[in-house]
Formats: structure tokens, C-alpha cells, sequence
């Protein structure tokens, strides 16, 4: 009656919000889950943190849910990276605890991206634990309790469902939507005339809940794109492999991003405009590539950037990780990746 989801949470520098995210997890009407903690070499107290409110040591405020102390001790077994690789090997020590007293923690000795820190996380709950479904979540959310079971739902009405997403309002204004299935109705507060479910083309990885028959067949994420586009690519391998994308009105979360954005990161700026032309390079044959390729120099870059300098997300230095990005894209549509400062090495 209900099938088993891991559930992997990837973390890097930001405990304040995945013990938020964790505490809504725990209070979900769904029995049948596992929490995978992936900390991606956090140089903060993540790792301290996180077990401090495990062990009922520190409460969790939020306007989304009262905290609860029933389900505390929450139980934990941890892993390096090395040890998750090959499945684990302790889950005997949780395998009878209820799904809201135990949690899986994960350590990667460095920073290995959301796509492959992402992988790292699946790799592990495929193995140790056969999952029928890995929800990647991002740890910056807050969940509905009957968010899981509404994904669950869609899934398991059409064999041919691939991937389903929730439908996401912002933190701060919870009834404004951040991913509705349509891009006329985001940033427009929602009127509850629409409940309803449908195929779409594109689910956002901020909440991305896959079939593992699909990872089995599709792959994992492609680490290659370290950052951003990453859930793009995968919903492309996904269709192109003969399954359908759906979003669930009746599945709710929130997402910690504002309406107006944060100040972007030159790391930001520069992975999305390398990633947007390795996108294209890999999904798209030569015409339709160097076709796209064409508008994007043409329109989509120059719109880009004149949204950047007229928006609060402007950075006085964007413009040198910008034509980094281009560049480090076009080289590795040539084979070439950088493998150090100033150093690049050519992989086919």
C-alpha cells in the first residue's frame, strides 16, 4: 500500500535549513520513508548541528508546523562517502525504527556539486535500501504532511510517469507561487481554482520525485554540469526514454527564495551560462544546436545580463564569470574541461 521512498537531502553549509526541512519531514502522514542527509563538505557546524537536533538538543522554530519531541531521539548511522559507495552496511541498527526516528548521514570529504553530490546520495539508497522512488529535496524547503503521499499518488496512477513535482509557493508568501506547472502563474498569489494534475515538460530539481526503475534505465544526474541545469537534462533523457513528466497540484512546498532574488554569486552566473551551452551541445542535433546557439548570443545572453543590471541580483563583477562561462561551455562541447587554475585537459 505504500511504497518505499528515500528521500536525500543534500546539505552544504546550511543546517539552519535542513533542520527545518528535516522537522517537516518527520511530522508527514507517509509511513514508508527513509531521509538520506548528504553533507557536501560543509565547512560550517553542519555535521554538529545536525546531530544536536537528533538528539532533541535544539528545537526547531518555523510558522509551517509546531516542533515535536515525540519522534526525538532520531536515530542515526553514518557513513563517509567511501562507505556509502558500496551500500552501507549498518542498516539492521535502524531497519525497525518508524520512518520519523532514524536518518541516514552521509560525509563527503569535499564539495562535489548537487549533481554529483546528488548521485552519491542515490548511488547508496539504490543499493542499501531498493527504493521504489528517490525524491531529491532540496534542504532549503519546507514540506506539506501530505506532500508525499500526493506524489506518491500520481506516480503510481500511470506506468509511464517518470518524474512528478510538487506544487511550490514562496517561504515568505506562502500562498504566492514559485513552480506552478504553467510560467504564466509564477509569482501570482494562487487562487485554489486548480487542483488538478498534468503532463508537463519540464519538473524543477528543487523537488524532484523520480521512479527508480527510471533511474535504472535513464542513469543518475550528469555530474559534469556540477550546478544548475541539471534536472533540464535529466527531464530530456527522461522523455527521450519514453516516460511521462507530471506536476501535482494537491502536493505542496515551500522554497526559501525570494520574489526579487538574491545578489547572484560569481559562481552562479558563471555555471549557468556554461551550462546553457553544454544543454544544448548534449540534447540538441547540429542544426537545432548551432540554431539555438544563434538566439541564445542574439537574445537570451543580452536579456540575461540587462536583467542582471537593472534587478537587485546585479554583481559589479558578473561580466568576467559570464565569458568565462561561455568559454568553459564551448571547450567542453570541444572535449576540453578545466582541471585547475588555468589548466585544461582535453577527455575525448
Amino acid at each position: 500500500m505504500y511504497p518505499k521512498v528515500a528521500i536525500i537531502i543534500l546539505n552544504w553549509n546550511g543546517w539552519k535549513d535542513t533542520i527545518e526541512c528535516l522537522e517537516s519531514l518527520y511530522q508527514i502522514n507517509y509511513p514508508n520513508y527513509n531521509v538520506i542527509v548528504v553533507d557536501n563538505g560543509s565547512e560550517d557546524e553542519s555535521i554538529e548541528k545536525i546531530k544536536e537536533y537528533c538528539e532533541g538538543e535544539m528545537e526547531v522554530e518555523s510558522k509551517f508546523f509546531e516542533y515535536s519531541s515525540e519522534n526525538k531521539p532520531i536515530k542515526i548511522i553514518e557513513y563517509t562517502r567511501e562507505e556509502a559507495e558500496v551500500g552501507g552496511g549498518k542498516e539492521e541498527e535502524i531497519m525497525d525504527l518508524p520512518s520519523n526516528r532514524k536518518l541516514i548521514l552521509i560525509k563527503n570529504e569535499k564539495n562535489y556539486g548537487f549533481a554529483e553530490g546528488n548521485n552519491i546520495g542515490m548511488r547508496y539508497a539504490l543499493k542499501a535500501s531498493n527504493p521504489d522512488y528517490v525524491l531529491l529535496l532540496n534542504n532549503d524547503t519546507v514540506v506539506d504532511p501530505e506532500f508525499l503521499g500526493e506524489l506518491v499518488k500520481v506516480a503510481e496512477s500511470d506506468g509511464e510517469i517518470g518524474i512528478v513535482g510538487p506544487k511550490i509557493y514562496y517561504y515568505d508568501e506562502p500562498r504566492r507561487l514559485w513552480a506552478p506547472c504553467d510560467q504564466k502563474s509564477v509569482g501570482k498569489i494562487d487562487d485554489g481554482r486548480r487542483n488538478d494534475i498534468r503532463e508537463v515538460k519540464l519538473v524543477v530539481g528543487c523537488a524532484f520525485f523520480v521512479k527508480a526503475s527510471v533511474i535504472d534505465k535513464v542513469g543518475l544526474l550528469d555530474p559534469d554540469l556540477f550546478l544548475y541545469g541539471e534536472e533540464n537534462d535529466y527531464c530530456i533523457r527522461v522523455e527521450k526514454a519514453g516516460y511521462k513528466l507530471y506536476f501535482s497540484h494537491s502536493s505542496i512546498i515551500w522554497h526559501k527564495t525570494s520574489l526579487q532574488g538574491n545578489l547572484l554569486k560569481p559562481y552562479q552566473v558563471y555555471y549557468s551560462c556554461r551550462n546553457s551551452i553544454i544543454l544544448r551541445r548534449k540534447n540538441y542535433p547540429d542544426i537545432r544546436f548551432y540554431s539555438s546557439l544563434f538566439r541564445y548570443f542574439l537574445i537570451d545572453m543580452p536579456l540575461y545580463a540587462l536583467r542582471l543590471l537593472k534587478s537587485s541580483r546585479y554583481n559589479p563583477i558578473i561580466l568576467t564569470p559570464m565569458l568565462k562561462g561561455i568559454k568553459d561551455g564551448f571547450l567542453w562541447c570541444l572535449g576540453i574541461v578545466q582541471a585547475g587554475k588555468n589548466k585544461y585537459i582535453k577527455l575525448r
